[in-house]
């Protein structure tokens, strides 16, 4: 593992993970209750859901991980849209291509554009065989994810739609193509992704007492979740470098599921709105 790969690692666990922090403003927009009571019972629930994907995890490292991706990519690139308020004005075939184009960015562009380095990863995570299967399940997804990315430029292009997204999603493809796999996913994670979330939630709080009342929290649960990687870091005996790769993607896989669920569906039914974070 390269210096920049740690860096990678370091920017991911210490800037990128703590976005999650808020997740308890958007349970109680969703309609939880503000009490302590129902800030605890939160807590307790999302930390079930985190337990439940890491045993998963140990059970089937390699079905586990290809979910992860699967849902990794839909909340991206929902994610990515989101930058954007002009989105919701399309239709569905081309909401469909948009967030295709920025969800492939992570498990599919970076994965196939350096598959050499990413497949001793996967190795890691999953075991070789594992690894075999779902590089070329992902390289197989290449050229239809360039086909989509190439209609999303048509597409807005075309329509005159912000150009921000795209841009950005480009950007990060040229990155892919020219940079280790670990520091342009923690560039997206950490510069686009986890900013862009954080700010869209901070402007949704409307008054000042929220604000400190958000931050306290967000704090709390980053320490928390720090706490926790540093444990499990601990207690797994290993070389430096595999503990922490592991450490760093089954504690994203774990994190994401129940932070998945709140801001892409308890927070979408409960506003009644697609395609916001």
């Amino acid at each position: 593992m390269t210096s920049w790969d740690l860096a990678a690692i370091a920017a991911i666990l210490l800037l990128g993970v703590p976005h999650g922090g808020l997740d308890g403003v958007i349970a109680r927009r969703a309609g939880w209750p503000p009490s302590w009571v129902g800030r605890m019972v939160f807590f307790f629930t999302y930390s079930l859901v985190a337990i439940f994907v890491l045993l998963l995890w140990l059970k089937w490292p390699a079905v586990t991980l290809a979910l992860f991706l699967a849902i990794s990519a839909f909340h991206f690139g929902r994610s990515d849209v989101a930058h954007s308020v002009i989105y919701p004005g399309l239709n569905r075939s081309r909401r469909f291509v948009a967030i295709a184009a920025h969800g492939g960015l992570v498990p599919i562009a970076i994965a196939s554009l350096q598959s050499a380095l990413v497949e001793p990863i996967f190795s890691i995570l999953v075991g070789d065989s594992g690894a075999l299967v779902l590089m070329a399940l992902i390289n197989q997804m290449f050229i239809p994810w360039l086909a989509l990315l190439v209609l999303y430029v048509g597409q807005t292009l075309s329509r005159g739609l912000s150009s921000k997204p795209l841009l950005a999603l480009l950007v990060l493809t040229v990155f892919a193509a020219i940079m280790p796999p670990l520091v342009t996913f923690a560039i997206y994670f950490c510069v686009w992704h986890s900013s862009g979330h954080i700010s869209r939630i901070w402007q949704s709080i409307t008054e000042r007492s929220q604000h400190k009342s958000a931050l306290r929290e967000a704090v709390l649960y980053t320490v928390m979740a720090w706490v926790a990687m540093v444990i499990f870091f601990v207690l797994v005996n290993g070389a430096l470098s595999e503990e922490l790769m592991r450490l760093t993607f089954i504690g994203l896989a774990a994190l994401t599921v129940p932070h998945m669920l709140l801001v892409d569906l308890a927070d979408e039914i409960h506003r009644g709105a697609p395609y916001h974070e």
